[in-house]
């Protein structure tokens, strides 16, 4: 794991590293091309410089999100903002599914919405996969 990405983790509650630390090693397992970083102040990764998934501490949980999260079919990722993101929310390390984790990079990969663009844009977002 990237040192900056273990250090926003061991910044967290206990509850909170342990989800943390679940979340970015199975997104490392499952998608070891990725760039990695801290962006905006939360750990995301980056396919050809565009977010494709990443998580941050909100008051009560920690949200995952995906960037084309909402063109991935899953019931269990909620629509997230005005574009094609999606969510979820975790409060204790067991509600994570790490299989259903690493489905939802391999989509992550294959569908994606180019965010890398989004301002050259004006604000439109197209469909890279």
């Amino acid at each position: 794991m990237q040192k900056d990405i273990q250090d926003y983790n061991n910044k967290q509650t206990e509850e909170d590293q342990r989800i943390c630390n679940l979340l970015a090693e199975v997104i490392d397992k499952n998608f070891p091309e990725a760039e990695n970083k801290i962006w905006h102040a939360v750990p995301v990764w980056f396919l050809d410089g565009n977010p494709i998934v990443g998580y941050g501490k909100l008051k009560n949980c920690v949200r995952l999100l995906f960037w084309s999260g909402q063109s991935f079919d899953e019931p269990q990722l909620k629509n997230e903002g005005s574009f094609k993101a999606a969510e979820i929310r975790y409060t204790a390390v067991e509600q994570i599914n790490t299989a259903d984790l690493a489905r939802w990079v391999m989509k992550g990969k294959d569908i994606q919405w180019d965010y890398k663009n989004l301002i050259k844009r004006k604000g439109s977002l197209e469909r890279l996969k």
